[in-house]
């Protein structure tokens, strides 16, 4: 597994590493003697109990073979798989095409009540319209997914929507400013996206707050992100998806959108700034 920039991975993967050497411990080995019994050199076994290499299924059967730990393999191949679905490359998750990228998330958005997202550039997908989402993913699939299944991807994620409109959930959407104004697709498209805006605000449940921009503003530099509930947070990156599980960076994030949340209008300051954003639509 490629490196990642987030610390919830390389802990997770230190966690997996921990446990092999515990195995390795407890069978009475050292280093050498568990390399010779897999036929390694003695520095991959370095590198995979410290963590520096990322060990592959066959590699954790023959360790758990050589530990007498047989009965270990398959919870530590589905720690390993854990670890792997930390970060994903976008040409792996997209390689058959963005409808089963989009389906992939279904569940997660199932079982979420709180959704909180930041954008700083596009409207989020919960909150797009037919011909936005399409827009978009054509333009995902045009950069850097060879299958042309566009009308299905777009399919998924207007059906997704349905947790939108169950009062049992809430949703606190903040975004930028320029993204009411980013002259996406055609100017019709823009204009329907922005009443679609208005109409969801409306919605008791649901929170859009804008955040303006303005001189003198406080910022660092945020990518987008969604979180769900308490338990993971998913971030766009420009190479990959990103989920973070870690107690720790969930809260960071979260902090992070409350910071930007105080400097967020909402209600009629927000319905504002949309109405003018649809009013400089040429």
């Amino acid at each position: 597994m490629s490196a990642s920039p987030s610390s919830s991975v390389q802990a997770a993967r230190r966690v997996l590493a921990d446990r092999l050497r515990e195995l390795c411990e407890d069978a009475g080995l050292d280093g050498k003697s568990l390399a010779a019994a897999c036929g390694w050199h003695p520095s991959k076994v370095s590198r995979i109990a410290t963590a520096k290499t990322s060990p592959s299924a066959d590699d954790i059967r023959a360790w758990c073979r050589a530990c007498g730990a047989e009965d270990q393999t398959a919870d530590l191949i589905a720690a390993l798989r854990a670890v792997e679905g930390m970060w994903v490359h976008w040409h792996r998750m997209e390689r058959a095409g963005l409808r089963r990228a989009q389906e992939a998330v279904l569940p997660l958005y199932d079982r979420t009540l709180w959704f909180r997202a930041y954008s700083p550039g596009l409207v989020p997908g919960l909150l797009q319209t037919y011909r936005y989402t399409e827009d978009v993913l054509r333009g995902v699939q045009r950069r850097r997914v060879p299958v042309d299944d566009v009308a299905e991807a777009v399919a998924v994620r207007m059906e997704r929507q349905y947790v939108l409109y169950e009062g049992h959930r809430r949703f606190a959407f903040l975004l930028e400013e320029p993204v009411l104004r980013n002259a996406l697709g055609s100017a019709e498209t823009q204009r329907e996206q922005l009443d679609h805006l208005l109409m969801v605000s409306s919605l008791p449940h649901v929170s859009i707050g804008v955040v303006p921009t303005q001189l003198g503003r406080p910022r660092m530099p945020v990518e987008g992100f969604w979180i769900f509930d308490t338990a993971q947070v998913n971030v766009e990156l420009v190479s990959g998806y990103l989920t973070l599980t870690q107690p720790g960076e969930i809260k960071a994030y979260a902090d992070t959108f409350l910071m930007l949340a105080d400097t967020a209008v909402y209600a009629a300051r927000a319905r504002a700034l949309i109405r003018a954003a649809m009013s400089s639509i040429g």
